[in-house]
């Protein structure tokens, strides 16, 4: 294994990078997308089920098989990058919806309402008290979000996407162990450090009670 490290060190790292840079456009994508939604979640309930619904449908399917129903629409098969950052994108979706939601309904109303009596419109409490107060709740969705993206962007290179599940899938044809651990491994780390690092986060962003 190390001298399969030592041979192959430069094409590891760039492999590497690709899967970085297709875990981080996903997860810029889902935060852009699944934040505002999880606001509309909580502003209008009654919206839940076919936002979550929707999610939650795009989470139960294989990855495999989500890529196989994307792959023939014109401008996202062209680019194996924009077909496995979308199919990226639907799966950190629900788990950014669902905290964002949860997030904001859980502050206290006492709060909510105090901040009514001193004149604050809608927008003003939403950005000055709502988010503030559920940071680290979307923080907390926004850590798992991306350690199943990290994950499950290993998927993607069955399509041509490159990344760490280049090496996996072609030790798997090949049956080659070092090959299949030069990507695993790698991916792992990767999904451990984004963990831990969101995991303090997390916490220096918890409001004190």
């Amino acid at each position: 294994m190390n001298q399969f490290l030592a041979q192959h060190g430069n094409e590891i790292l760039e492999a590497t990078l690709e899967h970085v840079w297709l875990v981080g456009a996903t997860m810029l994508l889902a935060m852009a997308m699944g934040v505002p939604l999880g606001i509309v979640v909580a502003r209008k309930p009654w919206l839940s089920k076919p936002i979550l619904g929707s999610a939650n449908i795009a989470e139960t399917i294989p990855s495999l098989a989500l890529l196989g129903f994307l792959l023939p629409i014109p401008w996202l098969g062209d680019r194996a990058d924009r077909l496995a950052i979308t199919a990226l994108v639907l799966y950190a979706l629900l788990p950014i919806i669902r905290n964002t939601a949860a997030g904001i309904t859980g502050v206290d109303p006492a709060v909510r309402e105090a901040a009514r009596g001193m004149g604050l419109t809608g927008r003003q409490i939403l950005f000055r008290v709502e988010l503030p107060l559920s940071v680290s709740t979307i923080l907390a969705g926004i850590r798992v979000a991306t350690v199943l993206t990290i994950g499950i962007a290993t998927i993607t290179a069955a399509v041509g996407a490159g990344g760490l599940g280049e090496f996996i899938f072609r030790g798997l044809a090949m049956v080659n162990d070092p090959l299949i651990l030069a990507g695993a491994i790698p991916a792992a780390l990767l999904a451990l450090g984004a963990d831990f690092l969101l995991g303090i986060l997390e916490r220096l962003l918890r409001p004190v009670r």
